[in-house]
């Protein structure tokens, strides 16, 4: 049910285009609507250029020279690993504006590196140099950015269509409104809490708003990707693991461990405890390594280890739809979603496009971000051109509905909550080795969080930003687990060990949305036929 727009609020904004999320896409989206003449305003949940896991450390970029055999390699290398879900033509739109807009960033000043030939290399980028370039490059291009200023709920008009969103200020507590013509969504993807560096502002909220205001998701069941890091430390960057060697505890190899199957990591780490060594990367290689990825050594810095002589323990943290490829199902080239108004951008929207259902690690999800971030911000630009001025005197009204009521029968437990679906999505045996019965079982009692939530109503307005947070992981877990119930098959990073082979018949996305009912279904790919033969040279 629809809320009738208050006026009890500190700060009350207009503009063209709002962007909620300040991470690399929420950036670029802002940067490219203000650079195509819109008025900008980006709220994010932290300090823009510092939150999030792109800020945090080192980071791969599909960045890829306009070479065809070399494209055509790039492509090829993750189809397969994708289940071929993903999209040729979306594949060449993200190479394209990656390599444009990395090259921009040069022309910017960012300081890429040169490698043994004296050439620029720039298919990686230091989270907190690029993030604090990004931010100076909007506010040069004069959008407005409201730090500490998570959204809690989109607006709409009469029409359906978004219309801006109202929030909080995390310091001082007092209220914001922005009324925009248009809305783009780039608050990442969903972690769970899971303590992965950088990813304690994930929690799905913009899955959450979106969905409230009738948007479809798409590839939710793929959303199971565990990245591996120290036993005592939150480190999830994986690339130097590819020279490790994981052992038992007694310094026997483990029979098929590696970087690339952490299946078996995963498997022994039910019974065990895992160990690694960074024993394969050649002494030239280390120095190296520590510039590429500072943060990567840090822990075992504090630790007293040297991680290429001595083993130190590891885990696998969930990174959700993170490092997964489901999120917000975007309609066309311009990143739009099924609601008019709202657009998708980053790891809030879904990367099957590019990635299918294997994970987007780094590198790819770092281009999809600064593509789908440029056209968004473009596309939301140009629809706010074509509503007219007075289109943003339009009536609106909030679409915020659990835990946003002060009508309801009881106090919410937020922790409990919290700890609840994260109970259900961390364990191995839950979501990394899906069954039937598992799965079914655990929506069950995800079900049962949702009708608590929904009962609920919080205490005071500080602790309303943690039970939206705790509502929008168990939305996010409920579409998660409805999607891989009806994906009867393992394919990608979706491993059902009830199903365990591919099933050529299933070659399609799962849509799926709804709060209080779940639902999904299947949308064919637009190119089957092609992919089916693919498919059958494979197996």
């Amino acid at each position: 049910m629809l809320k009738t727009l208050t006026t009890d609020f500190e700060l009350d904004l207009q503009a063209d285009v709002l962007v909620i999320g300040g991470g690399p896409a929420g950036t670029w989206a802002a940067w490219s609507a203000a650079s195509s003449g819109a008025k900008v305003v980006l709220v994010d949940k932290g300090y823009c250029g510092t939150t999030g896991c792109a800020a945090a450390s080192g980071n791969g970029v599909w960045y890829v020279p306009p070479d065809p055999e070399a494209r055509e390699t790039a492509k090829a290398s993750r189809e397969s690993l994708g289940g071929f879900l993903s999209d040729r033509n979306w594949m060449d739109r993200v190479l394209n504006q990656t390599y444009v807009n990395v090259n921009q960033l040069a022309e910017w000043g960012y300081p890429f590196p040169t490698d043994d030939e004296g050439k620029p290399y720039r298919r990686s980028l230091q989270g907190p140099e690029y993030m604090r370039l990004m931010r100076r490059q909007i506010q040069r291009a004069g959008v407005k950015i409201l730090d500490n200023s998570p959204a809690l709920e989109l607006l709409v008009d009469d029409d359906g269509a978004v219309a801006g969103a109202t929030g909080v200020n995390r310091q001082t507590g007092s209220k914001w409104v922005v009324r925009s013509q248009s809305t783009i969504i780039a608050t990442g993807g969903c972690a769970f809490l899971s303590k992965a560096l950088g990813c304690n502002v994930l929690t799905g909220d913009g899955y959450l708003m979106a969905a409230e205001a009738g948007a479809e998701m798409s590839g939710m069941e793929f959303s199971n990707a565990y990245g591996i890091s120290p036993a005592f430390s939150s480190v999830t960057k994986t690339l130097f693991y590819n020279w490790a060697t994981f052992t038992y505890e007694d310094g026997s190899v483990i029979p098929g461990a590696s970087s690339h199957r952490r299946s078996v990591i995963a498997q022994t780490l039910l019974q065990q405890p895992v160990y690694a060594i960074i024993d394969k990367a050649a002494e030239s290689m280390r120095a190296s390594m520590r510039l590429a990825q500072p943060n990567f050594f840090l822990p075992f810095d504090r630790a007293g280890i040297d991680p290429f002589t001595q083993r130190f323990p590891v885990t696998l943290r969930l990174e959700g739809t993170v490092r997964g490829t489901g999120g917000i199902r975007i309609v066309d080239e311009s990143c739009a979603s099924s609601v008019r108004g709202l657009y998708a951008a980053g790891d809030a929207a879904t990367r099957e496009l590019i990635c299918g259902g294997f994970t987007g690690g780094g590198s790819h999800n770092a281009a999809w971000a600064i593509s789908s971030g440029y056209w968004s911000g473009k596309s939301a630009a140009e629809y706010s051109r074509s509503l007219g001025e007075h289109k943003i005197q339009r009536l609106v009204k909030g679409v915020g509905e659990v835990v946003l009521q002060s009508d309801r029968s009881q106090t919410l437990a937020t922790d409990e909550v919290i700890q609840a679906v994260q109970a259900e999505v961390f364990p191995y045996e839950k979501n990394y080795f899906r069954t039937e019965q598992g799965l079914t079982e655990s929506l069950g009692r995800l079900n049962h969080l949702w009708q608590e939530l929904r009962s609920s109503q919080v205490k005071s307005d500080k602790e309303l930003i943690r039970a939206r947070e705790a509502a929008a992981m168990v939305a996010t877990a409920r579409w998660m687990y409805s999607s891989a119930i009806e994906r009867k098959e393992t394919r990608g990073m979706h491993k059902h060990l009830d199903y365990p082979e591919l099933d050529a018949n299933q070659q399609h996305h799962l849509i799926s949305g709804g709060l209080d009912q779940v639902w999904v279904k299947v949308q064919p790919l637009e190119s089957t036929e092609k992919s089916l033969s693919k498919i059958g040279a494979a197996v």
